[in-house]
């Protein structure tokens, strides 16, 4: 497995410290989340401060993008990190779509999946492997003279992922994704009964293995030596956890795991701004179940012992807040990165 740090916005000059630091301590790569900034820029700093990270979104938002411009811009990426870029797109939700963005939203599954091949076919085109004549029911590419193609270049295998969650967005990843971000909320009952019966759905649909797609999954990583180190990484999970599971599109993630009602019950306390109520309703058992808490020394094997049956990549969700409030435990981290990364299934 890789072990990627999960990140978010920031200046170019504390992206690229960021990197260095993480190449140094052993980390794999960086993930780029993408909210109150586009990721390119940064993960262009990132890559010229650390020549041997990899680097991935997780996600960019499709939709507000054409196709073209994705694939342009993955395109200029792979080949300024000698290949260590991979595409992760994603179709956030109706609000932002059509209230932040003014984009289109329709059916997301289908238009996801007309997305990803309208991408593929552009890349195939820069590839000069096809003529650009993609026909799909929400996009339409059949124009790209030589003037406008992007050159060549020795990296031209881009990995294109998407996040997923549902079953008929589990089902696009399968048949025509390379890759999965996997839900930051996710249990291993979830991973198992869900999720890869849905992508082996996909891919069989496809033609192929459900062994070929790579998994990447956000982590709730919380080491510590003591239940009090631990503590303010747990409380920061429980809220997160506690505002993606008030998302009815969820619910489900609670109730296979015998927690009825919950979901319900966090809706009505994040209407109300009840931050109180929604930890109570996240209790010890609930975090359990979509976190990994253990002490230092012990954080790399609980790590691999959840997730080589599954995981690619490992990517942590806490890591950058904690190395900043503790500068001293990056050290530590790249403990647990190297360990991961050597482990042998």
């Amino acid at each position: 497995m890789h072990f990627d740090l999960m990140t978010g916005s920031n200046t170019w000059g504390g992206t690229a410290a960021l990197a260095r630091d993480l190449e140094s301590a052993g980390f794999s790569g960086m993930v780029f989340t993408e909210s109150g900034q586009v990721p390119w820029m940064q993960i262009a700093a990132a890559a010229m401060a650390a020549p041997s990270l990899h680097f991935a979104t997780g996600i960019a938002v499709a939709f507000p993008r054409s196709p073209m411009i994705a694939a342009q811009i993955a395109w200029e990426m792979a080949q300024n990190t000698a290949g260590r870029f991979r595409l992760g797109l994603g179709s956030q939700v109706k609000p932002h779509i059509e209230r932040r963005y003014a984009s289109t939203w329709d059916k997301p599954a289908p238009q996801m999946r007309d997305y990803l091949a309208a991408v593929r076919a552009s890349l195939r085109a820069f590839r000069q492997e096809e003529k650009l004549a993609y026909e799909g029911p929400y996009y339409r590419l059949n124009l790209l003279p030589a003037a406008w193609s992007p050159g060549r270049h020795p990296h031209e295998d881009i990995k294109v992922d998407i996040s997923a969650v549902g079953p008929l967005m589990c089902r696009v990843a399968g048949e025509l994704a390379d890759g999965v971000h996997v839900h930051p909320m996710h249990s291993i009952p979830y991973v198992q009964n869900r999720l890869l019966p849905e992508l082996r759905r996909g891919a069989e649909k496809a033609g192929r293995s459900v062994e070929e797609i790579d998994l990447i999954f956000p982590v709730f990583a919380i080491p510590g030596d003591t239940p009090e180190e631990r503590a303010p990484l747990l409380e920061r999970a429980r809220t997160q956890i506690g505002f993606y599971g008030s998302t009815p599109n969820y619910a489900y993630q609670f109730t296979d795991l015998g927690f009825e009602g919950v979901s319900e019950g966090l809706r009505e306390a994040m209407r109300a701004g009840d931050m109180d109520r929604i930890r109570t309703l996240v209790t010890d058992e609930v975090l359990a179940h979509f976190t990994v808490a253990a002490r230092w020394d012990d954080l790399a094997d609980a790590l691999i012992k959840r997730y080589q049956p599954y995981a690619n990549r490992l990517v942590m969700y806490l890591a950058q807040e904690d190395i900043a409030r503790h500068p001293e435990h990056l050290g530590r981290w790249g403990e647990i990165a190297r360990a991961v990364v050597s482990a042998r299934g």
